[in-house]
């Protein structure tokens, strides 16, 4: 064998190993002819209710959930928050603090963050809906398990998309904007902002999942893609 072929690297496309074909019309089309839409939810500081609001609240939730005749599924996202930044402005305001009173107290909530931050870390949750369209809608007889694109279960490889991209686009936009309008003013009643993702949103958070960790310090600048965002080396 050719010693040459050893120094050839081995490239390989996360993308062919992801359930996603494409992002278009602030949907995601999956590899099955299946698409979702992603709504961003705002959250509740359940803790800091009344007993008599959290039960009205909770009420309310199930009540959504009770009235609901199609699937959507809940994803809580956890990402770490780096507080590094955070606590150097709040180094620089207390050195720039002329009141002695005012340093000591800015100090010693700096050192109590610190002391946070050593002990647990610090986790964003944002909370997301997702609204599916099956395939099956499409009349199509093979249907991959993989009807939510944010779960992280394995799908099988599939050959292509069982018919034109704008004909299920077209189908599953009809089939979920009702549904979109349908949640969002459901939710709006309890008192929570609620929104559906747009194309770049969506793809800076599955970017963001699949990887954890450069998308910290690496934003996408734009949607226009003439190679794999991501790519493995061998």
């Amino acid at each position: 064998m050719p010693t040459d072929l050893f120094k050839i690297a081995i490239r390989g496309s996360t993308q062919e190993h992801l359930p996603i074909e494409d992002i278009v019309d602030d949907m995601v089309l999956l590899k099955d002819g299946s698409c979702a839409i992603v709504l961003r939810l705002s959250s509740v500081n359940f803790d800091l209710l009344s007993e008599r609001e959290q039960s009205a609240l909770v009420y309310a939730y199930g009540g959504i959930l009770n009235s609901l005749n199609f699937p959507i599924q809940i994803v809580v996202n956890s990402t770490t928050k780096d507080v590094s930044k955070y606590l150097a402005r709040l180094k620089e305001a207390e050195e720039k603090q002329d009141s002695q009173l005012l340093k000591v107290r800015i100090q010693s909530y700096r050192k109590f963050i610190e002391e946070i931050v050593k002990k647990n870390d610090v986790l964003s949750k944002t909370f997301y809906v997702v609204i599916p369209f099956s395939s099956l809608e499409l009349g199509i007889k093979s249907v991959s398990k993989q009807m939510f694109p944010m779960s992280l279960v394995k799908s099988q490889k599939q050959e292509g998309l069982p018919a034109e991209k704008g004909y299920i686009l077209e189908k599953a936009k009809a089939s979920l904007e009702p549904k979109k309008e349908h949640l969002t003013r459901l939710f709006s009643r309890l008192g929570l902002d609620i929104r559906p993702l747009q194309s770049k949103e969506l793809i800076e958070l599955f970017y963001r999942i699949y990887n954890e960790e450069t998308a910290l310090n690496q934003k996408v600048e734009n949607t226009s893609y003439t190679s794999p965002i991501v790519t493995i080396k061998k």
